[in-house]
């Protein structure tokens, strides 16, 4: 079982001089999870190497018992240090594609055209592609074999609007995952606010937030057959 995880490079949190990336618990999460399973996993990056993390999932409030084991995983940090670059990885290696959150995945992975190529791929092959958070915005140009967004029709769901109004940053955001998925014909749910919510339909997996992160690994696991 070969997973591949694709993180952010983008580190600017659009023009108010902030840094962010990849939220740590969103990659955690997954990360342990997948790997527990027995799953070889590889991570990869647009530009390869150390993909930023956003500052604020450093926190101590952020921390989770997943964070805390990368923290102490040596060889995990490692490997995160030194992500593939996009260009370079082969759909066809992978049984499955994971997508963390964070913010920087709206500004770099939602319009990279290897990103979009790789989950058409992926799906089109019959394996399933999985996003947790702000990650669901990856699929904003993904199509399918009839030329509609992946997303038209389907369950899905990602970070809420009033989630992004929490954390003040609706108006710093290029696009909102939560609109931009009923834009494009999905059929989107959402939990309360920070409550974990996962919609599966067919090949595609999305969770709400954060706390989403490791149900969207478990959603996988189950496709994979391995849970």
């Amino acid at each position: 079982m070969n997973v591949l995880i694709v993180l952010t490079s983008h580190d600017e949190l659009g023009n108010t001089g902030k840094k962010t990336g990849f939220w740590l618990e969103e990659f955690a999460a997954p990360y342990f999870a997948l790997r527990d399973a027995g799953a070889k996993i590889t991570l990869a990056s647009p530009k390869g190497g150390q993909p930023p993390l956003d500052p604020k999932s450093s926190d101590p409030s952020a921390q989770t018992d997943a964070t805390r084991r990368f923290d102490a995983d040596a060889a995990a940090k490692a490997e995160l240090s030194n992500t593939k670059r996009l260009a370079d990885i082969d759909a066809n290696d992978f049984d499955a594609v994971f997508y963390p959150g964070g913010h920087g995945p709206l500004w770099d992975l939602a319009e990279d055209p290897q990103s979009i190529a790789l989950i058409e791929k992926t799906l089109a092959a019959g394996k399933p592609v999985a996003a947790v958070c702000h990650a669901p915005g990856v699929l904003r140009h993904v199509k399918g074999a009839d030329g509609r967004s992946i997303v038209a029709g389907k369950n899905v769901t990602g970070f809420a609007n009033s989630e992004e109004d929490a954390v003040q940053l609706t108006d710093v955001v290029p696009f909102l995952v939560e609109d931009m998925l009923k834009a494009n014909g999905g059929n989107y749910s959402k939990a309360a606010d920070w409550a974990p919510h996962v919609a599966t339909d067919g090949l595609l997996i999305t969770g709400q937030n954060p706390a989403s992160s490791e149900p969207v690994a478990e959603a996988l696991l189950a496709l994979l057959g391995k849970k």
